[in-house]
């Protein structure tokens, strides 16, 4: 599956999601260094999946504010763009430390969901 970035500097190829996987895991591994310095463990799966929360939750604050039911200090575009990279980061290292094959899960979800959405649009007929 190409991911194509609609703003990326012109000097970065479109990369496949597996490409994208592997640099999620990088920094993943460049984290798990920090954590082992710094509180002498790494994030479990489960404390990682927390941060996703997290980032989830100041997602939506900043949905919020593009709707004008919230004020953020800064560039708001910039801000929503780096959350919802943060959480595809989250994502993408969910999906590696649970052996999920996301592009084959996600092809397969979204069929489900044309499927079920086709079936849902005959009954309003």
């Amino acid at each position: 599956m190409r991911i194509a970035a609609a703003r990326r500097p012109a000097i970065l190829p479109d990369m496949e999601l597996a490409q994208l996987s592997a640099r999620a895991m990088q920094i993943r591994e460049g984290f798990a260094r920090y954590e082992q310095r710094r509180v002498g463990r790494t994030w479990t799966r489960e404390e990682i999946a927390q941060g996703f929360v997290v980032d989830v939750g100041d997602l939506t604050k900043l949905v919020m504010a593009k709707a004008g039911a919230r004020r953020v200090a800064g560039d708001v575009d910039a801000q929503l763009a780096h959350e919802l990279s943060d959480c595809l980061w989250s994502v993408l290292v969910l999906a590696q430390l649970y052996g999920v094959d996301l592009e084959k899960e996600f092809l397969r979800t979204m069929d489900e969901l044309e499927r079920g959405t086709a079936a849902k649009t005959e009954q309003d007929y």
